[in-house]
């Protein structure tokens, strides 16, 4: 996963756990692609201050799903979910029950790993 898109799920799902100040700064330099000097200038901080809170907002955000998990448990989800919708696509066309049986054993794999969470 590209690291653009990766911080940027990292941010959705744990974001409102950084503080308020945290989240403006990462948010001006991560999701606005505002460099870290105008984001120091325009707040009256030097540039390694922004760097460096960027930096501990990306280890805490890391470390997050690193105990939690709900990043990859989404990206999991998601690519199961665009396997049924192919076979569902799949069974239009040929009306193979094979391709519901298939549906069948995802949406059963989902549910299953949705109990154990």
């Amino acid at each position: 996963m590209n690291r653009i898109l990766e911080r940027s799920l990292l941010y959705d799902f744990y974001g409102e756990l950084l503080t308020a100040h945290q989240k403006e700064i990462y948010e001006e330099v991560v999701l606005s692609d505002y460099s870290l000097s105008e984001v120091a200038d325009a707040r009256g901080i030097s540039r390694q201050g922004v760097h460096d809170l960027v930096r501990r907002c990306d280890r805490a955000l890391a470390g997050y799903e690193e105990k939690l998990h709900l990043v990859k448990r989404f990206l999991e989800t998601n690519a199961q979910v665009s396997e049924i919708q192919e076979q569902l696509g799949q069974y239009r066309e040929t009306r193979d029950d094979a391709h519901l049986e298939k549906i069948g054993e995802l949406c059963d794999r989902i549910l299953e790993e949705m109990r154990e969470e």
